[in-house]
């Protein structure tokens, strides 16, 4: 990849020479687009050189009439920002790629408009909506007339689709379907032998096993994930391996030391000009204070995970920020604040239509009511929660939900 790069800019430094016209525009655009998908996998979605690679791709291609076999440049511009957080930016990229697409009835262009708004509208914590964005662009997705979109989106996104549906599937209550899609995107990645592709589908993969409560498929997935970004060198998925791995420490009882990897894949992470998901990581260092028994400390990196949802608009993780404070509070013994912010992350679980976020918060406000000698209002609360689900009962999650209504009918 760094080659790659190399030679797309002697490439660019030998087009300078030639005279500007549209013919030598055009050259341009192929090597800015191609060289911004090779500066994703060195350097990060959100690094400026990337962000400055397809910034020059977009002003070409506005000005060569905006040609369809270049629609991957707003895709990758979207890309871009969301990964900045910058999301409302690339959801007007995301509206522009969709509307031209449907325009031109161009099928290609159109895989990466529902691919491209279903990963925006996830971050945003619109979770149907992202499903039915990513399930479309699945659908219309043929591995022949399509395998030449890797050139420009850097990675095979059929798979990135795959991928980010698992996610989307776990929060939306459907934690078996989530595992399966993202064990798929993760076998077709290495079919392909495409490493930009293995490594964004074990990055994702990561997350989910976290989500889940999942520890020995956490572990092989962040241990998967650090061997490929170590041989390959991409900075961003490599962060997101380290992250894990620290909390991987945390979980197993070697607290300083998680959180020391934590906070350092934190700052690699940040070092890439990423903000989207960092709610989520400062989550996970809270949750390693609260271990530690520094509670207050905790309670600070929430607030901190708070005020960058409501900045950047990254809401996906919004309602577990509010439980997870409620919790500690509760420990503190403000019932009433706990009470409060679990309450909000039951509506905002309810607005985004996330029935596991639902479901955690449904728990924990359960717990309260027990410890308030109140059972029956607690039972009233989960039961119908938990009696939505139809599959997932294996996970912690729907384990300790269920083993909670026993107690509260005991």
């Amino acid at each position: 990849m760094a080659e790659a790069a190399a030679q797309f800019q002697r490439g660019l430094d030998q087009l300078a020479r030639l005279p500007d016209t549209s013919e030598r525009q055009r050259r341009e655009l192929e090597l800015r687009s191609s060289l911004g998908a090779v500066f994703i996998a060195v350097k990060g979605h959100a690094a400026p050189e990337t962000g400055q690679a397809y910034a020059r791709a977009r002003e070409l291609w506005e000005q060569l009439g905006s040609p369809a076999e270049f629609l991957q440049v707003p895709f990758a511009q979207s890309l871009h920002h969301m990964v900045r957080g910058e999301i409302s930016l690339a959801q007007r990229l995301d509206a522009n790629l969709l509307r031209l697409s449907g325009q031109r009835n161009d099928l290609a262009s159109l895989v990466l408009g529902h691919f491209s708004s279903g990963r925006t509208l996830m971050s945003t914590g619109r979770f149907a909506i992202s499903r039915s964005h990513l399930e479309a662009g699945l659908a219309l997705y043929n591995p022949i007339l399509h395998s030449s979109l890797v050139d420009h989106a850097a990675h095979r996104p059929e798979v990135h689709s795959q991928a980010e549906l698992g996610i989307v599937l776990f929060c939306l209550g459907y934690p078996d379907q989530a595992l399966a899609r993202s064990n798929e995107a993760i076998g077709e990645a290495r079919r392909l032998a495409h490493p930009p592709t293995l490594a964004l589908s074990l990055a994702l993969g990561t997350v989910l096993h976290s989500l889940v409560g999942d520890n020995a498929g956490l572990t092989e997935r962040t241990d998967q994930l650090i061997a490929v970004t170590t041989e390959q060198g991409f900075p961003r998925w490599r962060a997101m391996g380290t992250i894990y791995r620290g909390w991987l420490k945390v979980k197993k009882g070697d607290v300083a030391e998680g959180i020391s990897l934590l906070r350092s894949g934190s700052a690699a992470y940040s070092a890439t000009g990423a903000e989207a998901w960092m709610p989520h990581y400062i989550s996970l260092i809270a949750a390693a204070y609260e271990v530690a028994g520094q509670i207050e400390e905790a309670v600070t990196l929430l607030d901190e995970a708070l005020q960058l949802v409501e900045r950047l608009g990254d809401r996906w993780f919004a309602a577990e920020l509010d439980r997870h404070k409620g919790q500690l509070l509760q420990r503190q013994g403000h019932s009433e604040a706990a009470e409060e912010l679990y309450r909000k992350a039951l509506s905002i679980a309810q607005e985004q239509e996330a029935k596991l976020w639902e479901l955690r918060a449904a728990a924990s406000l359960a717990r309260l009511r027990r410890t308030q000698g109140r059972p029956a209002e607690a039972r009233d609360i989960l039961a119908p929660v938990y009696g939505w689900f139809t599959e997932g009962f294996d996970t912690p999650d729907l384990k300790e939900a269920k083993a909670l209504l026993i107690e509260l009918r005991s």
